[in-house]
C-alpha cells in the first residue's frame, strides 16, 4: 500500500511540475489579440489645376487615353458614340469613326499599333488600326463594357461591379480578376479606367472620386477627390469620367461626360487615414 500511494503522490508531483512549465513557456510568448493583418494606410489626393483646354460639350466621353502625346476619345449613346482622335490644345476632332446606332460606346485603351473599344450591353469589341482607325477585329465577352485600359501584357477591364478582369489581348480570354476593396468593403461602379505608374486608376459612376488601386491585390491605396473641379453654371452636364496619362511628360487629365473643359491636374496628398 505504502509503494502505491509513493507512485501516486509522484506522478501527482510529475503533473504539477508539467503545468508549471507550461504555464511558464506559454507567458513567455507574444501576446496576439488576433491574426489578421495590421491596419492599413489609405492616401487622400485634393488637386491642383495646371491647365484646362477645351473640349466637345457634345461627347459622352466613356474612355480617353493618350499615345505618344495624341489624344484618343471613345463617345457612348446610341446612334452617337464614336471613336475620335482629338486635337487636345483646341478641342478640335481630328478624326472621328461612327459605331453603328445599335453600338453604345464604351472605354478604349491603345495596345501597340490597335485601338480596342468597348461596347456597354451588346457586349462586343471593336479593334481598329490606331492610324487609320480600319476595323480589324469584332469580339465577344460575356460581361459589360464599361472601361478598359491595359499593363503593357494584359487588358483590364471594368464592369460596373467592383471586378476588374486582366484579359489577354490576343485571345481575348480572362486571365485573372481582382476584387476592388477599400479596407474590407467593395469599390462597385467602377468605370473608365487608366494605368498609371504602377497602379489603376478608376473612376467611381456618380461620384467626384478616381480609386487609386494596387493591381495585383485589388487593395485602394488611395483616392483622388475632383470636387469642384468644373465650375457651375457652365451648363448641364454628365458625371466625371475620363482619365488620360501622358506618361512621357508625366501629366494627368481628366474630364467629364458632357463636360466642356478637359483639366490637367495634379494631385495633392492630404492626409492617409487607416483602413480596418
Amino acid at each position: 500500500m505504502m509503494k502505491v500511494r509513493t507512485q501516486v503522490g509522484m506522478v501527482t508531483r510529475l503533473t504539477a511540475l508539467v503545468m508549471l512549465l507550461a504555464a511558464a513557456f506559454f507567458c513567455l510568448q507574444p501576446v496576439r489579440a488576433d491574426n489578421s493583418e495590421p491596419p492599413g494606410k489609405t492616401d487622400t489626393f485634393t488637386y491642383r489645376v495646371i491647365a484646362s483646354h477645351p473640349h466637345d460639350p457634345d461627347a459622352f466621353t466613356q474612355g480617353l487615353v493618350i499615345d505618344n502625346g495624341v489624344l484618343y476619345e471613345g463617345t457612348g449613346i446610341n446612334g452617337k458614340s464614336s471613336l475620335r482622335r482629338v486635337d487636345l490644345e483646341t478641342g478640335k476632332v481630328l478624326q472621328l469613326h461612327a459605331l453603328p446606332g445599335q453600338f453604345f460606346g464604351e472605354g478604349i485603351t491603345v495596345f501597340g499599333d490597335k485601338i480596342i473599344q468597348l461596347t456597354w450591353k451588346s457586349r462586343y469589341g471593336f479593334v481598329y488600326d490606331k492610324n487609320s482607325f480600319k476595323l480589324l477585329r469584332v469580339f465577344a465577352y460575356p460581361f459589360e463594357g464599361w472601361g478598359i485600359t491595359h499593363d503593357g501584357e494584359n487588358l483590364i477591364t471594368s464592369d460596373g461591379t467592383a471586378v476588374l478582369r486582366f484579359i489577354n489581348p490576343q485571345t481575348f480570354a480572362q486571365q485573372r480578376s481582382i476584387t476592388v476593396t477599400d479596407g474590407n468593403k467593395p469599390v462597385a461602379l467602377l468605370n473608365e479606367l487608366e494605368y498609371v505608374g504602377e497602379s489603376i486608376y478608376a473612376n467611381v459612376w456618380k461620384t467626384d472620386r478616381i480609386a487609386i488601386i494596387d493591381p495585383d491585390t485589388g487593395k485602394v491605396t488611395g483616392w483622388l477627390d475632383l470636387a469642384g473641379i468644373l465650375p457651375q453654371g457652365r451648363r448641364p452636364v454628365d458625371v466625371l469620367n475620363g482619365i488620360a496619362y501622358d506618361a512621357g511628360q508625366e501629366a494627368l487629365y481628366v474630364t467629364g461626360k458632357l463636360w466642356p473643359e478637359i483639366f490637367e491636374i495634379e494631385p495633392v496628398r492630404v492626409k492617409a487615414k487607416s483602413t480596418p
